[in-house]
């Protein structure tokens, strides 16, 4: 994977540096990592790298389009190594899980805008939100044991008040 990942630099006009692949490697690993992730990751794997490094790194990789950047509304910027073929993201409120979704049209851009305004589209970023399963369980699990406890009789604790009230069993 190293010499490919070389050539791949090499046909992009990027330097390659102990950083950069280990960079694209790490990426390669763990698609929708923060920079900060990243940059833990290839320390685990170098020993050392700045921090500034990684950001350096990262950018140049975006630039020349060997790394996609996305940045959800509300999060740190994300990268992956899937570039140049039209997929878009599923992203969950609560834990912010993250996954990779092909475009249901299969063309780029798979919106055309009303009006481009004199634009060549190249590029739509989709990202569609909602709750994750895991998230959807335990947020019905809550409910339900909200639901329970906080029905006539049964055994209620108050933050402000030391009384509780006990359900006797029929």
């Amino acid at each position: 994977m190293s010499e490919s990942i070389q050539v791949l630099l090499r046909e992009h006009g990027v330097q390659v540096t102990a950083q950069r692949l280990a960079i694209m490697r790490v990426v390669a690993e763990h698609p929708h990592a923060t920079a900060d992730q990243l940059g833990d990751a290839v320390r685990a794997r170098l020993g050392a790298i700045s921090r500034q490094a990684v950001y350096d790194s990262l950018s140049v990789l975006v630039d020349k389009r060997l790394i996609r950047r996305i940045q959800p509304a509300g999060s740190a910027a994300r990268y992956e190594n899937r570039v140049d073929d039209n997929h878009h993201h599923l992203i969950c409120r609560e834990c912010r899980a993250m996954f990779d979704v092909d475009c249901a049209t299969g063309a780029v851009p798979c919106l055309t805008a009303d009006d481009d305004h004199g634009f060549e589209i190249d590029e739509a970023e989709v990202i569609y939100w909602g709750r994750c399963p895991t998230c959807r369980t335990a947020a019905s699990s809550a409910t339900s044991e909200t639901a329970r406890t906080s029905q006539p009789g049964n055994k209620i604790s108050h933050p402000n008040k030391s009384e509780r009230t006990t359900r006797s069993n029929p």
